[in-house]
């Protein structure tokens, strides 16, 4: 009988101890502090766009982006296409001529395709920002879009890589032709 009470008492022991030593155990290492993400201002003749980047979505197509606005890129270019309640695109170099007019939003871009295409599982939802590009996600350049409304038959055929976070208002008025006076990354 002893060898079983003394066996329930080491028992008993063991699982008295057990949270106290669970207790003890090194704290996990925090991790480290997240590098905020690129916000892309927009200076517009109609008023400012601020778009959050999405560099866990789309690494590739944000540093492109971003480079591109960093070297003045989208600067005096105009806003190609922009279709009432639906979207409005820019990043044709060819806008900033108008007597190019007609070719806008065929242009060859950067002349620097990003080479991937970064399709997630995002949806697209008013303020959306992604890559436009004429048949294959993988050489999208420098056109970029922003939708006004829900669009699901966009979802998964464009590297979505921003979202609006002040300026929708200021979206929803740009017309076809409206400058972008100043592209900026802060």
């Amino acid at each position: 009988m002893r060898l079983r009470t003394a066996g329930a008492a080491v028992a008993a022991g063991f699982l008295i101890l057990t949270p106290v030593l669970s207790a003890q155990k090194p704290a996990a290492k925090p991790a480290p502090p997240k590098t905020p993400a690129p916000v892309i201002v927009l200076e517009t003749v109609k008023g400012t766009i601020e778009i959050e980047t999405l560099p866990d979505d789309a690494p590739k197509t944000v540093a492109h982006v971003v480079e591109l606005v960093k070297k003045n890129f989208y600067n005096g270019m105009r806003f190609h296409r922009a279709e009432e309640n639906f979207l409005v695109q820019i990043g044709d170099p060819q806008s900033r001529d108008m007597s190019r007019e007609g070719y806008w939003g065929r242009g060859p871009g950067s002349g620097n395709p990003i080479g991937v295409a970064e399709i997630g599982k995002r949806k697209h939802v008013p303020g959306t920002v992604a890559m436009a590009h004429s048949g294959d996600p993988k050489y999208a350049d420098s056109q970029f879009y922003i939708v006004m409304q829900p669009r699901p038959g966009l979802d998964g055929k464009y590297a979505i890589f921003g979202r609006v976070i002040t300026g929708m208002d200021v979206v929803k008025k740009l017309k076809r032709a409206d400058i972008l006076k100043k592209a900026s990354v802060k």
